[in-house]
């Protein structure tokens, strides 16, 4: 049985659903999106995400397709008509469909999109065993802090990892790491010191980046924002990335750098364990 997805007032089949050829969307990435995880059938920390994908439709002076309150509604009902009781929503909005023009048209109606994806996000065999990442030059855009539908960098990036043998990339950007492929990035130096990239246009301003930060500092850890170095990530005694669909992922080796003895180490495993718990218990 195939899902069900959400397309401008309709539930559809996802054979069954369609978007125009001028959706803007499609033709200049004009659009924003936003993913929230499931636990149990209820989101995670989806206030946060709503209340982002606010701050960049505000950024592109891209209008709602509905009210906020009505969004939710549908998330609840895709969950419901997918039976999803872990994985992902995935939402994004375009400014519509119009003959194509690189000036924005006066009278598009918004367009939104969304659909479910079924996936384990508590028990993954990765956050036990970390994973690998690569550092690449950083090539996108100046404007990271906007979730815009425009991927193609991150997917290149993506795909210089998984060819390198490693799972993920870390974007490197003026001798600095800014964040990975679809993650933020972090490190805990021999002290123990917790650090990531301090917020800005040459990041996304993580969900999931901001309720770790809470936790870590609730639990007396210390936390430096600030830019670090490839070099200094090689010599952490640790590190991590966060993401909605990710959580706390531990990761063991950047480039040919193996960190630690290769494992997980406390700090992430104590920070994902601490994540899940919130979130299960937060959910709604």
């Amino acid at each position: 049985m195939s899902r069900i997805v959400y397309v401008n007032g309709e539930y559809l089949p996802e054979e069954d659903a369609k978007i125009s050829v001028f959706d803007r969307g499609f033709l200049f990435a004009d659009g924003v999106y936003e993913v929230s995880s499931v636990i149990d059938g209820k989101l995670v920390d989806n206030a946060a995400h709503i209340a982002r994908l606010e701050r960049s439709l505000k950024e592109l002076k891209l209008d709602w397709p509905c009210s906020p309150e009505d969004l939710l509604g549908i998330q609840r009902e895709v969950i419901a008509r997918n039976n999803l009781v872990e994985g992902i929503v995935y939402w994004q909005i375009t400014r519509g469909a119009a003959d194509r023009d690189f000036a924005f048209p006066k009278n598009a109606k918004p367009s939104l999109v969304m659909f479910t994806q079924a996936r384990a996000v508590c028990d993954v065999p990765a956050a036990a065993k970390g994973i690998a990442v690569v550092t690449v030059p950083d090539i996108r855009w100046g404007r990271r802090d906007i979730k815009t539908v425009q991927l193609l960098a991150p997917s290149l990036a993506k795909m210089a990892a998984l060819e390198a043998g490693a799972n993920d990339a870390w974007l490197v950007e003026d001798g600095v790491v800014t964040e990975g492929s679809s993650n933020n990035a972090f490190i805990v130096t021999l002290d123990g010191t917790i650090v990531t990239r301090n917020l800005g246009n040459e990041i996304l301003h993580g969900i999931t980046r901001r309720a770790v930060l809470e936790i870590a500092a609730r639990e007396g850890l210390t936390v430096e924002e600030r830019a670090f170095t490839p070099a200094e990530a090689y010599d952490a005694a640790e590190a991590f990335i966060t993401s909605a669909s990710s959580f706390v992922m531990p990761v063991v080796k950047i480039d040919d750098r193996i960190l630690g003895n290769g494992v997980p180490g406390p700090v992430a495993s104590k920070l994902r364990t601490l994540y899940i718990e919130m979130a299960r218990a937060a959910a709604s």
